[in-house]
């Protein structure tokens, strides 16, 4: 054998001495509840030796668990009483050893547990939280069910006018008129009409052939319907004329 080479020695490293009761508990295979304290005392203090030998510091932790050892081994030794005094015998010496090696089993399960659920967060990279956009509805050309919504929800704060005596008179409102009508009241409001203004005033025929003539100048491309933001006011542009000519005469030219 060379000067370089040498003989390795391994020494298992103990967190403390419940480390190494339990170690020398489960390779020994003994119960927990029956513990022969004296066998056990043996094996600890051979560690110890073993720790001085290769020169290393043994915490006085160890040293304190290697007396309680002892005493409870000098408890155990000593002469049973008669058995007619068992009555008044006293609690098994080892009971408070044994509550602390459970204890400490059950820390250690938790400190398992803890560990295997840190190193699944270990693989996982957080980030600072981002600003999650608010939901928006499309720009233009809003649907059919979504402009009737709105128009339930107008007339619904809108108080209509109630006449006590019967109708004697029917007004007639022609789709082709309102469209004329929502037209020049567009040219005439400087910027976007509010939907729910177009809505304020009239009497419930006219109200619907107004929304009829409104999803017919959509149909037509003569305006834009359009809402920025969810539960925002929609609102209503006049598009481009020329542009709009355009695609009513591509609208009416059968396919």
């Amino acid at each position: 054998m060379s000067e370089t080479e040498g003989y390795k020695v391994r020494l298992e490293a103990f967190e403390g001495p419940m480390d190494l009761l339990m170690h020398l508990i489960e390779k020994n295979r003994i119960d927990i509840y029956d513990i022969p304290v004296a066998a056990l005392t043996e094996q600890y203090l051979a560690y110890l030796e073993s720790m001085k030998r290769f020169n290393i510091e043994v915490a006085s932790e160890f040293l304190v668990m290697a007396a309680t050892l002892l005493y409870i081994k000098s408890r155990m030794m000593l002469p049973k009483p008669p058995k007619e005094e068992e009555a008044a015998v006293e609690e098994d010496p080892r009971r408070e050893l044994i509550e602390r090696l459970l204890e400490y089993q059950r820390y250690k399960k938790a400190s398992a547990v803890l560990a295997e659920m840190a190193v699944a967060q270990g693989r996982c990279v957080p980030r600072a939280p981002m600003a999650i956009p608010a939901k928006r509805l499309p720009p233009e050309n809003l649907s059919a069910e979504a402009l009737w919504k709105a128009f339930l929800a107008a007339r619904a704060i809108r108080q209509e006018l109630t006449i006590p005596q019967a109708i004697v008179a029917h007004d007639e409102y022609r789709v082709e008129e309102q469209m004329e009508q929502i037209m020049e009241r567009l040219a005439g409001h400087e910027g976007p009409l509010p939907f729910a203004e177009l809505f304020a005033e009239g009497s419930r025929d006219e109200l619907v052939a107004d929304f009829l003539a409104l999803l017919e100048l959509i149909r037509r491309k003569y305006i834009i319907v359009r809402q920025d933001a969810l539960f925002d006011r929609i609102m209503i542009w006049v598009r481009d004329t020329e542009a709009a000519e355009r695609n009513e005469d591509e609208a009416d030219v059968p396919g």
